[in-house]
């Protein structure tokens, strides 16, 4: 028995925010955002919209490409920080929405490596003969947690989500190795501060602007490098792959000089690397199943090519695999 990717779905926004039009709102520019991040737009939600509307649109055409119906789903996983309210799970809410039975259903949240912990988990549960075919998705809306004052981070952020089925084989099987991986201990270089039992929201932390994304950009920075080269290597190593023999490395989308350099140390070449970062900017636990989505719709990836999935988020985390590319994915 093994297990494979069946179908692959992506909910994006229609409403673009290009660098030009962060110029009118905070002191950057263009160029100094291209050179740093390599960020040019990205795609951000309308008023109205939420998380749960793009995991939707996402899911439907995952399942739809992987021949199934809502029905025919076992588990659903949610990779989010940004659900459409504190609680209950954004999964139980998409499940309601697909119209789904009533199948276990729970979000994950570690962070932007949420997606990876998330196919983990599925693959497990496939593996243990509890499921057979189980909804991944990625989702965040990370403008609604973005200060808009702050022009170190509110650059960097976008909305969006992907997904993933992954269903029983009998003849394949896709996910040869992870590595996952996380470091308490740097929670504050990356977090939400307030709104928790730990600030509980008030007057004082909505004026400190406490409700938003805070980070330490250059230790982040230095930890990204570090850890998805690690990361990669590990996980390449126990699947008894080397960089020749990859041929498309996906990397979480969160600054075009973090993949360059991560893709240095791992030893692979930059037209092995999928990047659409320059589109879509950061998008937390969506940013992994867009890009695979787009790799495979573009013909980056074909039936039997090796592939590697690697990223870090908030925690920290970080998570890596590698898969054997199966046949059509949708």
């Amino acid at each position: 028995m093994g297990v494979v990717i069946s179908g692959l779905g992506v909910g994006i926004p229609q409403q673009v925010l290009t660098n030009l039009d962060l110029e009118k709102l905070v002191d950057t520019s263009d160029e100094w955002i291209r050179t740093r991040t390599g960020i040019r737009e990205r795609r951000i939600a309308a008023e109205g919209e939420s998380t749960s509307d793009f995991a939707l649109a996402a899911s439907r055409q995952a399942i739809a490409a992987a021949g199934l119906l809502p029905t025919d789903i076992d588990l659903i996983i949610v990779a989010t920080i940004t659900n459409d309210m504190p609680w209950p799970a954004l999964a139980c809410q998409l499940q309601d929405r697909l119209a789904a039975r009533m199948v276990p259903s729970f979000d994950v949240s570690a962070g932007c490596t949420g997606f990876i912990y998330s196919l983990w988990v599925a693959n497990q549960a496939i593996r243990a003969g509890g499921a057979s075919n189980v909804l991944v998705v990625g989702a965040d809306t990370l403008s609604r947690i973005t200060d808009w004052e702050d022009r170190a981070t509110c650059v960097l952020f976008g909305d969006g989500a992907g997904a993933a089925v992954l269903s029983r084989s009998e003849n394949e099987e896709d996910f040869l190795s992870f590595r996952l991986g996380s470091d308490g201990s740097g929670a504050p270089l990356l977090c939400l501060p307030a709104g928790g039992s730990r600030q509980p929201t008030s007057h004082e932390t909505v004026d400190a602007r406490l409700h938003y994304v805070k980070m330490n950009g250059a230790e982040v920075f230095k930890f990204a490098v570090r850890i998805m080269a690690e990361a990669a290597v590990q996980v390449m190593e126990m699947a008894g792959v080397k960089p020749e023999d990859v041929a498309c490395f996906i990397p979480h989308q969160a600054n075009s000089r973090i993949i360059e350099a991560a893709a240095k140390r791992v030893g692979i070449s930059m037209d092995k690397v999928f990047v659409n970062v320059d589109r879509y900017g950061n998008t937390s636990a969506a940013s992994i199943p867009i890009a695979l989505y787009e790799a495979e719709h573009e013909g980056r990836i074909k039936p039997g090519d090796i592939v590697v999935l690697v990223g870090f988020g908030a925690g920290l985390t970080w998570g890596a695999s590698v898969l054997r590319w199966p046949g059509n994915n949708g």
